[in-house]
Order: structure tokens, then C-alpha cells, then sequence
């Protein structure tokens, strides 16, 4: 007699134990979470150095980040000298719990106000897989086109906020993105989602994106 084995069940409920973990260590230590979640080349990264180096006087920021391969993207962040962890997954198209476990064990965490997790560039498998953050923040370029809330509802959903990146590129003409239908798709499915329209490159929009981070920690602790 054969028998089924749930895997995917399995699977996430020994992440969701991992979660929990997290959660409880970060909760324990008064410390925010967010894990930014977006398709490659998005920005991510960029965001993140501009954030660190403009908020420096106001919070202090350490980051886990994830890639399939490279240390390139946490080197970046050590440029700013705020402490990064990397994780190379070596495949796997999204970040674990349990490794978001150890690289918080390599955090100073007593030493910081807010991690953020810089997810695998991948707008599906990350946002299925809880790490034992606060909230979810996901990134979306206008490079990539406006359909995007439509075809991964998922991610949208769950996040408490949207960064619209790349606006600098809007006014040449070359990019067709429609803003207010991005926000009325990404309104339809998640009505509480602050939604920021930014440059990274130049700054524009940043600030609002600082204000929403600095209450969100504050409220946290």
C-alpha cells in the first residue's frame, strides 16, 4: 500500500519553526525586520546603500543579504560600513528561515535598530517562505513594466509596502509605465500597502520611504 507524503507541507512547516524562532529573537532583542522581496535588477541593493548612508544619523541598519552566488552585493553594503551577512543558496530561488537563522547569530544585533533582509531576486518563491520578519517589502522597477501587480499577486499582497523604483527614467519617454494603474492593481489586492514612487539613482521620492521606516521602527520598540 503506497503512501502520500505531503513534501511541500513538510517542507514549510519545518520553515515556519524557523520563523517563529526569528521572530521571538528579534522580538526578544527589540529589533524591526523587513525582507525586501523583488525581480533581479530591480534596485534592491541600491535602495538599501542609499537608505543606510542617508538614515545614518537616525538608524542603524544591518543587512542579510541573499544570492544564488557572489558576495558582490553584501560588499556593497559593507561600503557603507553598516554589518552584512551573505548567503549564497547555491540554486535555491529564495531565502529559508533556518539560513536567515545563522546569518542573524552573525548579526550585531545588539548594536543596530533594523535588519533587513535582501531577498533572491525572484518575485514568486520568496514571498511563499515567512523568515520571522515584521513585514514584507516589495520593489518593483519601472523597467519591468506595469503588469507585474496582476501576474504575481502573491507578493503584492502580503507586503506593507511597494517601492516604485526607477522613476528618474519615466520622463524620456522610453519607458511605457503606467503608474496609477501599478497602485490601483496593487490597492485591489492589498488596500493597507504604502506605496512610494522612487529613485534610488537620484534620491527623488526617498524621503517618504525614510519617514515610513523610521515610524515603523520607532513604533516597534
Amino acid at each position: 500500500m503506497s503512501k502520500k507524503i505531503q513534501l511541500g507541507t513538510k517542507i514549510l512547516s519545518a520553515n515556519e519553526e524557523y520563523a517563529q524562532q526569528n521572530s521571538k529573537l528579534l522580538r526578544d532583542k527589540g529589533k524591526y525586520c523587513l525582507n525586501m522581496i523583488s525581480s533581479p535588477g530591480s534596485g534592491k541593493t541600491t535602495i538599501l546603500t542609499r537608505t543606510i548612508t542617508d538614515l545614518r544619523d537616525r538608524l542603524a541598519i544591518g543587512v542579510i543579504e541573499g544570492d544564488i552566488q557572489t558576495q558582490l552585493d553584501a560588499e556593497r553594503i559593507r561600503a557603507t560600513r553598516a554589518p552584512a551577512v551573505q548567503i549564497n543558496t547555491n540554486g535555491s530561488c529564495h531565502l529559508s528561515a533556518a539560513q536567515v537563522s545563522s546569518a542573524l547569530a552573525q548579526i550585531p544585533l545588539d548594536g543596530i535598530d533594523l535588519v533587513i533582509v535582501e531577498n533572491v531576486g525572484n518575485l514568486v518563491c520568496p514571498s511563499a517562505f515567512e523568515l520571522g520578519e515584521d513585514g514584507k517589502v516589495v520593489v518593483l522597477s519601472v523597467a519591468e513594466g506595469d503588469d507585474k501587480p496582476a501576474k504575481y499577486p502573491a507578493i503584492f499582497s502580503k507586503s506593507k509596502v511597494l517601492l516604485i523604483n526607477k522613476i528618474d527614467l519615466l520622463p524620456s519617454g522610453a519607458i511605457d509605465f503606467d503608474i496609477d494603474k501599478v497602485k490601483a492593481d496593487a490597492r485591489r489586492l492589498n488596500k493597507n500597502i504604502e506605496i512610494f514612487c522612487v529613485s534610488a539613482k537620484t534620491a527623488e521620492g526617498m524621503d517618504g520611504w525614510y519617514e515610513w521606516l523610521i515610524k515603523a521602527v520607532s513604533r516597534s520598540g
